[in-house]
């Protein structure tokens, strides 16, 4: 009987699926606990992994000794020791297209808090003395701006169409697709460092590489006071050289998601009033929480009887369980 551990909480749908999986012929251990303490000691007796945002490591991996799979809550993988898995044979596989238009939504919302300056509206109101910041007219209109998209996959494409509907002007920066094929139909491709002096917004969706892909040699060519969006990965976007554009206002406003460091401990952009910071929570509304749940377990199983969408694999070479 194969046996499959979940390691992280799961949205009440996702709950329910797992109830059903002993008369479907699987067995289940589910600890709710996000951390590899937590659930590395039952790792041993797994065929199937569905595992959240906890960290994978190659320590833990040898522990496993029936593993087959694992499968991420989400489509990065920043924190699985892919290397390890190879290693081992072990697939790897990601929940695909769930969760791309709500970290648009999330996106187009830092984009407009940003310019709308909604933090500093807010407080201007709580505050007593703080009424007459209206009439500073910081708050902007972002309809007919211009906006830099870096990495034009599926969450790009989704901003780009929400973008559209401000009557903004949008063009993308994307290496992959430039050696790969720009889309049918797309917006406008760009080399970088002519989109970064032409925007007046920029949204971050790209991996993360060696080195941050926004640094302040990049933050320097942009226009002063743009707007910043990083929903990507921490590390993409140089925290540090953020801070500093901040506070001299070459960065108007950021709207920062990921973090170098999650939770985040002193983070310089805390001291900064243009930033708009989450909990990394871009790709967490209710609807795509469901749809993840639903999707790392149903990969889990489908890996195990031989019917997973081998799209949703990221070492190919281990498609077949």
């Amino acid at each position: 009987m194969p046996h499959l551990l979940v390691a992280g909480k799961l949205h009440p749908a996702g709950e329910a699926l797992l109830r059903d999986l002993p008369a479907r012929g699987v067995t289940v251990d589910y600890v709710t606990e996000v951390s590899e303490d937590s659930y590395a000691p039952l790792i041993s007796r797994a065929d199937a992994l569905v595992i959240r945002t906890q960290p994978l490591t190659a320590p833990t991996v040898s522990l496993a000794k029936r593993l087959k799979v694992v499968s991420r809550h989400g489509v990065g993988y920043d924190s699985v020791d892919l290397d390890a898995l190879n290693r081992r044979g072990i697939a790897l596989t990601i929940v695909g297209d769930v969760n791309s238009v709500s970290v648009a939504e999330h996106a187009m919302m830092q984009l407009l808090a940003g310019a709308k300056r909604a933090l500093l509206a807010d407080r201007a109101v709580r505050d007593p003395a703080g009424w007459g910041w209206r009439n500073r007219l910081e708050q902007q209109e972002i309809s007919g701006k211009n906006l830099l998209i870096l990495g034009y996959g599926r969450i790009g494409r989704h901003l780009a169409r929400m973008a559209h509907g401000f009557d903004m002007q949008v063009r993308a920066f994307d290496p992959f697709l430039e050696r790969n094929g720009w889309p049918e139909g797309a917006v406008r491709p760009v080399a970088l460092d002519e989109g970064l002096a032409w925007a007046d917004c920029i949204s971050v969706h790209i991996p993360r590489g060696d080195r941050p892909a926004i640094g302040a040699a990049e933050i320097a060519r942009m226009r002063p006071g743009v707007i910043l969006a990083n929903t990507a990965r921490g590390g993409v976007v140089d925290e540090a050289a953020l801070a500093q554009a901040l506070q001299s206002g070459q960065v108007g406003a950021a709207g920062v998601d990921v973090f170098d460091q999650e939770p985040p401990q002193d983070s310089l952009l805390f001291a900064h009033r243009g930033a708009i910071l989450s909990p990394h929570i871009a790709g967490l509304t209710a609807e795509c929480a469901e749809r993840m749940a639903i999707a790392s377990i149903r990969n889990a199983v489908n890996y195990l009887d031989g019917t997973i969408d081998t799209d949703l694999i990221v070492n190919r070479d281990f498609a077949h369980a």
